[in-house]
């Protein structure tokens, strides 16, 4: 069993930053990838940032040079820090473990995120 708990999310003006986290419990593998997907209202939900346990990272084109995601291995625990937010950020922003030698998806809670403009 695997469990993500996400946190971090808020009200946030334009312009301004958050930081997300999340940690992941259970029987996690040594080879994975953690990101962050996020899901507004009215759509699907969409990657906004990757991270495999390597190290190799992947983001979404909207938040390329804005967004950054690290990972500390030891903890499981995977990071978003978000700057020069934008009303078009606002979501549920989900954790997710992908772990690929087991063909699985976990999913965290979710956590809200409102940029104000």
């Amino acid at each position: 069993q695997v469990q993500l708990v996400g946190s971090g999310g808020g009200l946030v003006q334009a312009g301004g930053s958050l930081r997300l986290s999340c940690v992941a419990s259970g029987s996690i593998l040594s080879i994975n990838a953690m990101g962050w997907y996020r899901q507004a209202p009215g759509k699907q939900r969409e990657l906004v940032a990757a991270v495999t346990s390597a190290g190799r990272t992947n983001y979404a084109d909207s938040v390329k040079g804005r967004f950054t995601i690290s990972r500390n291995n030891a903890l499981n625990t995977v990071y978003l820090q978000m700057r020069s937010l934008k009303p078009e950020d606002t979501a549920v922003y989900y954790c997710n473990l992908h772990q690929a030698a087991w063909g699985k998806d976990y999913w965290g809670q979710g956590t809200q995120v409102t940029v104000s403009s």
